[in-house]
């Protein structure tokens, strides 16, 4: 897969370039209208496009993550899912281990972050621990891996942020504008009167309602096809498609809404965070390949090779393949026979969310505190007093 992972090299710089275009634009028209200055207005842009674009390339991911209330997990704090990420980077050949997070948020979803494969990370949702069995989160975290190893992560990670600035730049400036152009706050040019003003008024305004628009449709344009070939690798990796596309039914199927999901990071989740509340995810999405198709496109594959997965991709979609020629060119890779229900082990959903609920509380730093009665009881941390009663036998604890 090296020419997608070429590929995605250029367009992160490429995209980066494209969004500070749109955002020198923008500085130049607010130039012009506050300071009648388009320079004044070009500096302060380009200041802003080069501090946003290091904040990106080597603060994005923990920006992103602390916005979505990500915690950090250690190998005891969530066995199974630890050692589920640890498996698919061995599969997948990555050096270095991602770190692993889980978001507090009962809607089902997960994302991969991180400026390169050897400073990446793995964020899931306790929703989704709750929901997916072994194989159908094996499948999840492979397809999440596979974009830490295509390098999708430094393309998506930096286009977040530079969504994000042109889109609050551009809300702010424009309410400036307008509330100046009502209060006739705003001083009269020397060079083009009232007449010039306006004039400058009514294009600043229609750019900075395009600008966001135009960034937001070049996000997507680079989002659909790697997700098909982050697909792909997820079934190479675990060589059993079945995984990823029963999850994928699970996705679809989930109501809940992702609180901590927003615009700009739509393109981040292995599916599209944003639906109608209390609706099932939509097919109709413009950051997401249809759920329906991803799924038929899985069913369909005879082996768990790139080129089958190209070969399943043109009988459901019909037309050109989507995978590259060189990826293609590799051995054919049989289908594991292993079955998603009645291995040894496997936690149902009670033991799961039972499982995801006492990870959340420890990451939190509760401490737990066994009753004779069975009772298990939470202590905040800071609790004041030096005993707790249990509400169900009235036994005493020490703290």
């Amino acid at each position: 897969m090296w020419e997608q992972v070429r590929s995605n090299q250029i367009r992160s710089v490429v995209l980066t370039i494209g969004m500070g275009v749109l955002l020198v634009l923008i500085g130049y028209f607010l130039g012009l209208y506050f300071f009648d200055s388009a320079v004044a207005g070009l500096v302060i842009a380009i200041l802003l496009w080069t501090v946003m674009s290091l904040v990106a390339y080597f603060q994005g991911d923990s920006v992103l993550l602390r916005m979505h209330g990500a915690k950090k997990i250690r190998p005891h704090d969530h066995p199974r899912l630890y050692n589920t990420v640890e498996e698919m980077k061995i599969a997948s050949g990555l050096e270095t281990m991602p770190d692993v997070y889980i978001i507090d948020d009962p809607a089902l979803n997960a994302f991969a972050i991180g400026r390169d494969p050897k400073r990446a990370a793995v964020a899931i949702t306790s929703g989704l621990l709750q929901k997916l069995n072994r194989d159908e989160l094996q499948g999840v975290i492979a397809h999440e891996i596979s974009h830490v190893k295509n390098r999708d992560v430094l393309l998506m990670t930096m286009c977040s942020i530079m969504l994000g600035t042109i889109v609050i730049l551009a809300w702010y400036g424009s309410r400036f504008m307008i509330f100046g152009a009502m209060t006739g706050s705003r001083r009269s040019s020397s060079r083009g009167g009232g007449q010039g003003n306006l004039i400058i008024l009514i294009v600043a305004l229609a750019f900075m309602i395009l600008a966001p628009i135009m960034a937001q449709l070049i996000y997507f344009a680079v989002s659909r096809k790697r997700e098909y070939l982050a697909d792909a690798s997820a079934a190479l990796y675990t060589r059993y498609p079945e995984g990823l596309a029963s999850a994928l039914e699970k996705l679809g199927a989930s109501t809940g809404q992702l609180k901590s999901a927003n615009k700009a990071t739509a393109p981040m989740y292995i599916v599209n965070p944003f639906r109608r509340k209390g609706m099932r995810a939509s097919d109709l999405s413009s950051t997401h390949p249809a759920i329906s198709e991803r799924i038929r496109i899985l069913r369909a594959m005879g082996g768990a090779s790139f080129g089958d997965y190209d070969g399943a991709y043109r009988q459901v979609h019909g037309g050109k393949g989507v995978i590259p020629a060189g990826a293609m060119a590799a051995a054919a890779v049989p289908l594991s026979t292993k079955k998603l229900e009645g291995e040894a082990g496997e936690p149902d959903e009670v033991q799961r969310t039972r499982e995801t609920s006492d990870a959340m509380w420890k990451m939190s730093d509760y401490r737990t505190i066994g009753c004779d009665c069975g009772t298990r009881l939470r202590v905040p941390p800071g609790f004041p007093e030096p005993s707790i009663q249990c509400p169900h036998c009235g036994r005493t604890h020490r703290v």
